[in-house]
């Protein structure tokens, strides 16, 4: 609240050990500040199991762009490729590109020589990506150093063929990288294939595979993590598979990708590549790598929030459902002194561990999907659990006030009043998973 009086809104709200966009939030008013903190501690305790914080000035319109790096034990850095991951949604990358197009010889220059003087700086040792943001008017701000390898490296490898798993042995095992910055030939884009609906506000849709039938042919890559039959869980990152398509140019990538999204067959769930469809055809992102030299480059990190016309319909298809596990129950467990939580199929939970055991009955929402909805309904836009309920039985709501806070596949949702009223039949508990179109409560006039 201090920073925010003191350097103006927005800001930003980050988990120090946060990632991929999990443990962000972007306060524009005062007033949302605390629900905003409370929802970014909880994101980042789920996924990393620490909730600091920090707080920053929040930039408007600016492109994330970054470096693939690798550092050697001998004081050598090289930076592999420059790449852009402006293409995001809650602050998520859905769609990356190497080299990051658009830049002019003086920010690549500074872009390279920077990454190399911060990894110098700190010692640093194996792969690493240092990330920076681009404002409008060409400022560049550094963000963070990722160091990992992250989901978008399949592109730098793809324009310079080296491959960045063996460099990381490599360098573990204390050789020397032997080369300097790599040429950096043709053009790579790669995109996310997520299981949710961009035509619903991209929300996460777990399900079951029930076709996958991927693309091939000349510049394609499949990294993927699911076969036909499989089921993508919400209890998990909702990423099912990377597409990443090269070409000989950014105008010959993006020709390959149109071509490619349009083979690639996936029954079951939603995913990703009905807005990548869309996206190849906006001028916005296409900009003058179309061949008709339409359009410039004005896509930004919040740009699919605000600026690109979602005329995306809802998915449609029948929902991929997995055969019935069972009902399962979290027991817990005595190891060498210590106690465990694990999850069993129900009935398991009897066996004798030992060190005895007390079963807890998974929470159940009593509303299903199909239930009655009516205008006075809230309802669930999504499979999820509930993990925080913000008002009471009986409770007096304006519209826009949060009633619970779902979370699925690791990204929290609020689920708002859509009007004014009294809150009734109210049966929502922290731990309810409750399906998508389930009713939360009814808000009367």
């Amino acid at each position: 609240m201090a920073l925010a009086k003191e350097f103006g809104l927005p800001i930003a709200i980050k988990a120090v050990f946060g990632g991929g966009g999990r443990g962000l939030k972007v306060a524009r008013t005062l007033e949302e500040i605390p629900e905003l903190y409370e929802s970014a501690v909880r994101e980042a305790v789920t996924a990393f199991g620490r909730g600091e914080c920090l707080v920053e000035k929040f930039l408007d319109r600016p492109r994330h762009v970054e470096t693939q790096c690798l550092a050697d034990q001998h004081g050598n850095v090289v930076v592999v490729s420059t790449r852009d991951c402006s293409l995001q949604r809650r602050h998520q990358k859905l769609v990356e590109e190497a080299p990051a197009p658009f830049l002019t010889d003086d920010q690549n220059k500074r872009l390279y020589e920077s990454s190399k003087a911060i990894l110098k700086e700190a010692n640093y040792v194996g792969a690493g990506t240092c990330e920076f943001l681009v404002a409008a008017d060409g400022t560049i701000s550094f963000l963070e150093v990722n160091t990992r390898l992250q989901v978008e490296h399949c592109v730098s490898e793809e324009v310079t063929g080296i491959d960045l798993v063996r460099e990381m042995f490599r360098i573990a095992a204390g050789e020397e990288l032997g080369y300097g910055d790599p040429e950096v030939k043709g053009h790579s884009i790669e995109f996310r294939v997520n299981a949710e609906d961009p035509g619903n506000n991209f929300m996460p849709a777990p399900g079951t595979l029930t076709e996958w039938a991927p693309p091939s042919g000349p510049g394609i890559r499949l990294d993927a993590g699911y076969e036909k039959g499989e089921t993508i869980p919400g209890s998990f990152d909702s990423l099912v598979a990377k597409l990443i398509v090269t070409g000989k140019d950014r105008t010959q990538a993006i020709e390959r990708s149109r071509r490619a999204i349009a083979e690639f067959k996936i029954g079951g769930m939603p995913t990703a590549l009905a807005f990548d469809e869309v996206v190849l055809n906006d001028p916005a992102y296409v900009a003058s790598s179309n061949p008709t030299g339409e359009g410039s480059f004005d896509v930004y990190t919040t740009w699919i929030e605000t600026d690109f016309v979602n005329d995306i319909a809802p998915y449609a298809g029948e929902a991929g459902e997995a055969e019935e596990a069972g009902e399962r129950q979290k027991v817990v467990v005595e190891v060498g002194g210590k106690r465990l939580e694990v999850v069993l199929p129900a009935g398991l939970g009897g066996i004798s561990t030992g060190g005895g055991a007390a079963a807890k009955k998974p929470k159940r929402s009593a509303k299903k999907a199909g239930a009655a909805v009516s205008g006075d309904s809230v309802t669930s836009p999504m499979q999820g659990t509930i993990v925080k309920v913000a008002v009471e039985e009986g409770a007096t709501v304006a519209e826009g006030d949060v009633i619970v806070v779902l979370e699925a596949m690791k990204m929290e949702q609020p689920l708002k009043a859509h009007k004014a009223g009294t809150v009734t039949g109210l049966e929502a508990e922290v731990g309810a998973t409750v399906t998508n179109g389930a009713a939360i409560c009814e808000i009367k006039d």
